[in-house]
Formats: structure tokens, sequence, C-alpha cells
């Protein structure tokens, strides 16, 4: 969550007329995140979140967001569901920008996860995939490997600044990737979240309470969400794999759906896959975010240590399996 689009006092109460939620009483801008434009919004009548979409969030897909949430939460799961306003739309706009205004959901990000917590947050996981196993709709991950090449070009100057040598190793990942099948063609498939890091995801103490920020959802390889969760969750700052928080976040998901073999075998590859990615895309938020924004870009130096430990990882054993 971040903000970059700034919402005026007037803008904000014309929004709200079209909605039944009362008058707005308090109103603050977000900074954590790089994404979209966010704002803690208290009415009248509770606490929400107001999310305005910024330039790489296509608005072709934002039904699909709003869907899959409402779909989500009548299956169980706890996320933000979307207000509808009076018209009975959820996707409305302001300031030049799509918005939704969603439920608020109560807890606490972790800022250094534990085992338990951990474990809590694979078992989410499964959940959330078991949820959504018929949701019908279906996105392509337009951040996937197709997507790389083109996060890459002219960037490699970049990387040696942020670290020299770096981009050899990086070029090594991409063609090491590319040479193998794309997983999506030979695992289990289904709609995942693709963004499940500490900061989107709520607990109350130990006890896992629900995910926000579906923005990345997509339709891929489920086990490639739990590779995801193994890079944010099971890391620490200085790069080393945490063992016991990696091993309780596999025993948490595998409580609630078995990994089949052909995943457990391809875990190391995902693992460096999710890495890639967000090496990439915060390669490019370091050096496009504006210094105006209500935002600090991440240092993709962290998931460049992520990439040095699964390029030695040689099964699913390494990561707690």
């Amino acid at each position: 969550m971040a903000v970059y689009t700034t919402v005026t006092d007037a803008a904000l109460a014309s929004f709200l007329a079209d909605y039944d939620i009362g008058e707005a009483v308090s109103f603050k801008g977000i900074a954590e995140g790089v994404e979209n434009s966010n704002y803690v919004l208290e009415t009248t009548s509770g606490r929400y979140i107001l999310t305005l979409f910024e330039k790489r969030t296509d608005p072709a897909d934002l039904p699909y967001f709003i869907a899959l949430k409402q779909h989500l939460a009548a299956n169980g799961f706890a996320c933000p569901l979307p207000v509808q306003a009076k018209d009975g739309a959820a996707l409305r706009e302001l300031e030049g920008r799509p918005a939704v205004i969603v439920t608020f959901l109560s807890g606490l990000s972790p800022k250094n996860p534990t085992p338990k917590q951990c474990r809590a947050l694979g078992t989410g996981l499964a959940q959330l995939h078991a949820a959504a196993a018929d949701f019908e709709q279906v996105r392509a991950n337009a951040l996937g490997p197709a997507s790389w090449p083109g996060l890459w070009a002219n960037r490699a100057n970049a990387a040696d600044t942020l670290q020299p040598g770096l981009a050899a190793l990086i070029e090594g990942d991409l063609a090491a990737i590319a040479a193998a099948k794309p997983h999506s063609l030979t695992l289990p498939c289904g709609t995942i979240h693709a963004d499940l890091f500490p900061d989107n995801a709520f607990f109350i103490g130990d006890d896992f309470t629900g995910a926000i920020d579906f923005y990345f959802a997509c339709t891929d390889a489920l086990a490639y969400d739990l590779a995801i969760c193994l890079n944010a969750w099971a890391f620490e700052a200085n790069g080393d794999y945490n063992y016991s928080n990696g091993a309780n976040l596999i025993a948490g998901y595998q409580s609630v759906r078995s990994l089949a073999a052909e995943e457990i075998e391809a875990l190391p590859l995902l693992a460096r896959e999710a890495a890639l990615r967000f090496f990439l895309t915060r390669l490019v938020d370091w050096s496009e975010t504006p210094l105006d924004a209500m935002v600090k870009p991440h240092n993709p130096l962290d998931y460049a240590a992520r990439l040095a430990f699964h390029r030695t990882a040689c099964s699913a054993r390494d990561y707690g399996l």
C-alpha cells in the first residue's frame, strides 16, 4: 500500500455521497507498499480502506479482483469485502482513478514472524486455495516468466550499481528458469494470492485472522503461491534462511492440502522463480518510484540474497519439508 494520488476533501465528500456508509470522520494515507494509493477511511458508520488504482494495475482486471474477494468471503475466508455503492457497483472513480472501498480487517501484521505464525499462515494459505477452488474466473499471471525479460531490459547497469557482478547472476537465473518447463503447464493450478507478504496478512497473537491486497491474484500453480510465502516469511534480514519458519509454513499448508510429488520436486525452482519475480519488480520500483511519492521502495538486494540461497538448494528438504 502507498499514496501516489491525493484526494481532496471536496472530492471525497462527493464520492461518499454515492454510498450509504455515512460521512467521513477521518481520512489518512497508508505509506506501506508500492503499488496503489490507499487510505484508512473512518465514517460515521465504521472503518474502511479506500484504494485508488495506479498505473501498474490494469483496469480490466479490477472486476476479477472484486469478484474474487466476494467469492472468498462467501466461502468463509476472511478478507476485505468490497462495499457496493447505492447503484450496486463496487468499482467507481475518484480523482481520475478507478477506486474501491473495502471493509476493514482486524488484526496486526507481524514484523518478525514466529514459527507458530508461519504455521498458521501456511494453514491460511491452503484454506484460501480451498475457498477459491470453485472460483470460475481466470486471470493470467501478468508478472509470470513471460514478463521478466521486459522487466529486466536495460536494467543490468542498475543491478551492478547495487552490487557489482549482480547482473551476470540475474542473467543466469533468467536463463536457468527459461530452460525449465513452465510450472503452470505441469503442476496443479488454481487461484492464488501471489503477494501474501507479512504486511498483507493479519494476526491476533499467533492466530491468522485474514489476508488483504489481492491485486496480484491470478491463476497459476498453487505451489508457486507457497514458494512466494517461503520467500516472504522464512528469510532473515541478513538473507539467511529460517529453517524453522519454512518448515512450519510448509507443515501448516500440508495440514489442509498435501503437496503432490511433482510439487515437492519443483519447490526449489518455484522458490527461485518467486525470488526472481520480486527482485525484478523491486528493481523497477527502485529506479522509477517518484521522489515525492509517500512511499519508500523496497530494496532489491533483499531478494538478491534469497536468490543466492535458491541457487544452492538441491531439494524441498532444504526448505524444511
